[in-house]
């Protein structure tokens, strides 16, 4: 099957071939014929399947097709999680315009406010934003949602992670009833599904491979390490090999990130930095110069987890390993794009050991665990990895106690549940 049996117009065709589709994915595919149809629409699909173009490719052919309402304002609005993928979405919507009359642009935090008013006082076929910054032109008056034709929101599992659950209810409750949504997640159950009751009317259900998609084009392997030394010594070991290209190194927080990334340029290693307490510029600044090669290290937060597309990228490396086991997916996901291999490593310390626990739980797949000589680990291996590996995949609760002469232990009760919290709160601020 081939694009053009969507009965897509010639401008959008010639666009498509133009960035070098050749057949539609499945989740484009089985996506863009509803929305064509103008029925809602909740889907789940695997991260470098071509979401994004199958929600901007039927969005610009609805927008071809109807007649404008009169006034100012947008005719598709995008909300996503984050300026990068805020980017990527903009960046599709350019690349299929090329040869389409359409007005399109961002609002998002970061940037200055001024232009971003004079965009918003036009009308506009397709605005990208961010809940934050969307929320704050709302309140000041200064947008107006009167001829909105479709809502979607992107990566909406990471909204609801980052807090924005309330802002994007706000936003919605402001748009048109008539209005079509489309939700596209990671996941479709639990508050996902929730949402979804609230904001869509009957909508198509699509998930493509689920979430737990294994990443076929993806070598992943672990080391052990005894502590943060270790893991630096592992890690320059690594960073040091020729077929190490480019490589994302994942870090935990903004200040692991820095601290991080300004050891590894000690080093002699093109490295920098990418973390939510950048400005918009320094960060635009920084994913282009890993694209051009002039950095090959980039040392970053959960921010470049979703959203990042750069198709030379050889390496995904979990310094910390995240506090979400979904997470994992989308980190390594930054790698083996576009057709290529890739290799994803984690770095597990003494600390991580349920986390680890929880990402082959949720992969549904064993990460071996590798040695490198000369950096063997001196600690071993704790007990609890042990009797997890008889039980992998069993209704074993995970607030079991599992004990070794290293640590003190490993889950818990009431008091190691609150500390999860905890920790989980810590861990959506500092991206």
């Amino acid at each position: 099957m081939s694009f053009q049996n969507f009965n897509l117009d010639a401008k959008l065709l010639k666009a498509v071939t133009d960035s070098g589709y050749n057949e539609p994915s499945d989740i484009q595919l089985q996506a863009i014929p509803p929305i064509l149809e103008g029925q809602d629409l909740m889907a789940s699909a695997p991260t470098g399947t071509g979401k994004t173009a199958a929600f901007v490719l039927p969005a610009l052919q609805r927008l071809l097709v109807n007649k404008p309402a009169p006034g100012i304002g947008p005719r598709v609005l995008v909300l996503t999680p984050t300026r990068e993928l805020a980017k990527q979405v903009a960046d599709n919507i350019y690349k299929f315009t090329k040869y389409a009359q359409m007005s399109s642009s961002s609002v998002v935090g970061g940037t200055p406010y001024p232009p971003q008013i004079r965009i918003l006082k036009k009308p506009l076929d397709l605005l990208v934003a961010t809940p934050g910054r969307l929320i704050d032109h709302m309140q000041s008056g200064r947008i107006d949602f009167s001829r909105l034709e479709m809502l979607i929101l992107d990566e909406a599992d990471r909204m609801l992670d980052m807090g924005f659950v309330d802002d994007v209810k706000q936003i919605a409750a402001q748009t048109p009833e008539t209005r079509q949504t489309l939700l596209f997640s990671a996941t479709l159950e639990g508050e996902i599904d929730k949402i979804a009751r609230k904001l869509l009317k009957k909508p198509v259900r699509i998930q493509i491979a689920g979430v737990k998609f294994k990443h076929e084009s993806i070598t992943q392997h672990a080391h052990q390490a005894d502590d943060y030394r270790h893991k630096r010594v592992l890690l320059s070991h690594m960073l040091n090999k020729s077929e190490v290209s480019q490589a994302i190194i994942f870090t935990a927080t903004k200040k692991g990130a820095d601290e991080l990334a300004i050891r590894l340029k000690d080093e002699g290693l093109k490295c920098a930095a990418l973390h939510g307490d950048m400005k918009q510029g320094m960060r635009r600044r920084t994913v282009e110069n890993l694209k051009r090669g002039k950095i090959n290290v980039l040392v970053a937060t959960d921010v470049a987890a979703r959203g990042l597309d750069i198709k030379g990228i050889s390496h995904v490396i979990n310094f910390d390993l995240p506090m979400q086991a979904e997470d994992y997916v989308h980190r390594i996901g930054r790698t083996g794009r576009g057709g290529a291999s890739g290799v994803a490593v984690s770095l597990v310390g003494p600390q991580d050991w349920m986390l680890l626990s929880r990402i082959e739980k949720f992969i549904d797949a064993r990460l071996d665990m590798t040695e490198i000589e000369g950096l063997e680990p001196k600690l071993p291996k704790p007990k609890f990895n042990q009797a997890k590996k008889k039980s992998f995949g069993s209704k074993r609760k995970p607030n079991v106690r599992f004990k070794n002469r290293n640590q003190k232990s490993y889950g818990g009760g009431q008091g190691q549940g609150q500390s999860q919290k905890r920790r989980r709160s810590q861990n959506l601020k500092v991206a």
